[in-house]
């Protein structure tokens, strides 16, 4: 087989990597930012309550349903020329999205948003592996784009407030349109194009039956998230997972399947995802507690609350950064394991917030969740895309993005339903005899309501109700502990058969297969 020397990333690929980034903030400031908006949003174009959740919901349900088959096209028409078309789409429909005159055209168009956003992330992540080569440079590179989502989520509270204090709730929304510009003006500078060879026919057969796998169950996370196991989660998941059967099975007899599931027998990217998975779990559960708490029970406006969150996004971005280079001296599976065990740690801080002042406690302990995040983000993510051949990164990194949308709702359904079936056992025999129904049902459902039907309370109502939220709180994270400490022990186990960064490869003159004719600059 003939080879090539590795070259190193010069100031192009690096320069490529800021662009690549900016897609990956803005989809974390859309995660955030939105939340805010949503009151003045309601105001204006008065949705129904069902029409509130989708306009919610409706975005990440297509990004997820999507992923998968945005990664594979992204393989097959260019993962350079995907990405520019998800960008002017994301920026064109921000637009629409942002002058929005009713519930149903901002419903719309955050679904087409949904399916635009699904090309940016496997894209940027997919070129990534294009444009460094070198095994180093590509772990740090990951690490790099691991923490700008993160970042994007850190900032949407801080500039969202800072919008929506002077602008209207559209504003919000309109965010994307500079970063889309630059995007669309640099990418052909900076970015190199890459088409897999010999992609073959795209199945849409295939297309359909993932959506109809993956959209069903992510339905039934998000409904047992608000609703529990009743009778159409149960019905969602069993036509999700029937779906996913046969998808499977199809994949398993095209000769260019959407996804390629033969990668599964790889054990380093059957083990990353499993890491990645389980993992966010316990992240997605926190992150919407927390978040909760700050402003919930410690009284914090969205802009305060944000602001008290960047000591741990920064711990990530440390995180993310340092654990590929101390991953070239120690195996990844001991650097995961080892921060996975300090995220235990700060999980068990979490257990000891109290309703009466802990703003001090969960930002410490959340930092160090973030830690492990930081980690698994980086490492794991380079560990399933490395583990895939070139042509297939695309969809090698769509499975590591469905892998982590899934852990995030999974965390929020589950660690979410324990925290309010705790808060609901409390507060059951906290409400006074003779309150009235509607206010009883408010008060006994969530602290949102508790806060909502206070001044209908007799006094220190709220106060009780607080402590119960507070007691659902460190009830779920005492799970995440234990969850995350047994997860750092298997991560130890599984990823022990993988080496340092770079250590199956010399310093220099590395050896790589020749770049395939159809991948170009």
């Amino acid at each position: 087989m003939s080879t090539t020397t590795v070259r190193g990333a010069g100031a192009r690929e690096w320069g490529g990597l800021a662009v690549l980034s900016l897609p990956t903030v803005l989809l974390g400031l859309d995660v955030t930012v939105l939340y805010l908006a949503l009151p003045s949003l309601a105001e204006d174009l008065q949705p129904s309550g069902t029409q509130e959740l989708w306009i919610m919901d409706a975005y990440g349900f297509l990004i997820a349903g999507f992923l998968i088959t945005m990664g594979t096209l992204g393989d097959r028409i260019g993962r350079r020329k995907l990405l520019m078309i998800g960008a002017a789409a994301f920026g064109a429909v921000s637009v629409l999205a942002a002058y929005s005159v009713s519930a149903e055209m901002l419903i719309g168009a955050r679904a087409v948003l949904g399916i635009a956003g699904a090309t940016l992330m496997p894209s940027t992540l997919a070129l990534i592996s294009n444009m460094f080569t070198d095994q180093r440079q590509r772990s740090l590179a990951i690490g790099v784009w691991a923490t700008s989502f993160a970042l994007g989520m850190a900032l949407g509270p801080v500039v969202g407030g800072v919008m929506l204090n002077n602008l209207w709730w559209g504003s919000a929304f309109l965010l994307a349109v500079p970063v889309s510009l630059v995007l669309l003006v640099a990418a052909p500078l900076l970015i190199p194009e890459y088409r897999a060879p010999q992609s073959g026919r795209f199945d849409l057969l295939s297309v359909a039956l993932s959506l109809t796998a993956i959209l069903p169950l992510v339905y039934a996370v998000k409904r047992f998230a608000k609703d529990g196991l009743d009778v159409p989660t149960l019905v969602a998941a069993a036509i999700g997972l029937v779906f996913a059967v046969l998808f499977v099975r199809r994949q398993g007899k095209l000769a260019s399947p959407l996804l390629d599931v033969r990668l599964f027998t790889n054990r380093t990217f059957s083990a990353a995802l499993s890491v990645l998975l389980i993992g966010l779990v316990g992240v997605g559960g926190s992150m919407l507690l927390i978040t909760q708490q700050l402003q919930l029970v410690e009284n914090l406006s969205p802009v305060k609350a944000g602001l008290w969150m960047g000591p741990p996004a920064l711990l990530m971005f440390v995180a993310a950064i340092g654990a590929p280079m101390v991953a070239r001296r120690v195996p990844p599976g001991i650097v995961v394991a080892a921060t996975l065990a300090l995220s235990t740690v700060g999980y068990v801080l979490l257990t000891q917030v109290d309703a009466s002042g802990g703003i001090a406690l969960m930002v410490i302990g959340f930092g160090l969740v973030y830690l492990g995040l930081g980690a698994i983000a980086a490492l794991g993510t380079d560990l399933v895309v490395g583990a895939a051949p070139p042509e297939k990164a695309g969809s090698a990194s769509a499975m590591s993005e469905t892998v982590q949308e899934l852990g995030l709702a999974l965390g929020v359904a589950i660690l979410g339903s324990l925290a309010t079936a705790v808060y609901r056992n409390r507060i059951d025999d906290e409400i006074p005899a003779g309150t009235p129904s509607q206010v009883a049902d408010a008060a006994g459902d969530s602290l949102a309501g508790a806060v909502s039907s206070a001044h209908r309370m007799h006094a220190g109502w709220l106060d009780q109700a607080k402590e119960a939220a507070t007691s659902g709180l460190n009830i779920a994270m005492l799970v995440a502990a234990v969850c995350t400490l047994v997860l750092s022990i298997l991560s130890a186990v599984v990823l022990r058969h993988v080496g340092i960064i770079g250590g199956n490869e010399p310093e220099t003159d590395e050896t790589v297969p020749e770049e395939p004719a159809t991948s170009r600059a």
